[in-house]
């Protein structure tokens, strides 16, 4: 749990052990000032443990992975219902509500480790044929036009040497995805540990709220 959350849940029990007590111990009459000024603060630290739970999550971006469309202290929030509809204490139990798309960026339990979470792009569906051919991606054949993918390394190796640059092809199983980092050059994504299955998929990127100066609808 990091500083946020610690600093969210002490001001949610304080809140909370307040309003019990003036409401069962001390039994403070509805006009008091001190529960004039605890209830509202109570009633929203309600609505945003509601929001945190079912709509929405804030995640922080720790690697350079992402760039540049995603930078390292990005603060970014979740939309947990993109794809599914689960309950906060077993996401194993979902309805699914829709499938990545060509394109999403998504927040998924790391397949190797899943008490991590990552942040990557949605880069091919079940049933597409991936290809990577010196750096270049193509999906059933068709080369796809990607202006947020970002290279900073000019070496290009072939497929021998590193699957970093020449990849596939491979076909994306069933209820499975491919899923790409945009700096190509410097993410561990499918080409390294394979595909994402849907029920370790949290939600789909949405917007940066932090720092103010890179607020943005994620694309």
């Amino acid at each position: 749990m990091g500083k946020a959350e610690v600093v969210f849940w002490a001001i949610f029990i304080f809140f909370a052990a307040a309003q019990f007590l003036s409401l069962y111990i001390w039994k403070l009459p509805g006009n008091n000032p001190f529960r004039e000024w605890i209830k509202p603060g109570f009633d929203a630290l309600l609505i945003a443990i509601v929001l945190r739970l079912f709509i929405v999550q804030a995640y922080s971006i720790p690697s350079q992975s992402m760039e540049n469309t995603l930078l390292i202290g990005d603060q970014l929030l979740e939309t947990k219902f993109s794809y599914s509809i689960s309950l906060p204490w077993r996401d194993s139990a979902y309805i699914r509500t829709a499938s990545p798309k060509m394109g999403d960026v998504i927040i998924f339990k790391y397949p190797e480790d899943p008490r991590i979470l990552f942040v990557k792009r949605c880069l091919g569906v079940p049933g597409d044929i991936i290809r990577i051919k010196d750096k270049v991606l193509y999906v059933n054949g068709a080369k796809i036009n990607e202006p947020y993918a970002y290279y900073k390394d000019p070496i290009i190796y072939g497929q021998d040497e590193w699957v970093r640059d020449n990849y596939g092809p491979v076909t994306v199983p069933k209820d499975s995805f491919f899923v790409l980092g945009d700096n190509r050059d410097s993410s561990l994504d499918s080409r390294f540990w394979g595909f994402v299955p849907f029920s370790f998929i949290k939600g789909r990127a949405w917007m940066v709220y932090w720092p103010p100066k890179r607020w943005k609808i994620i694309q």
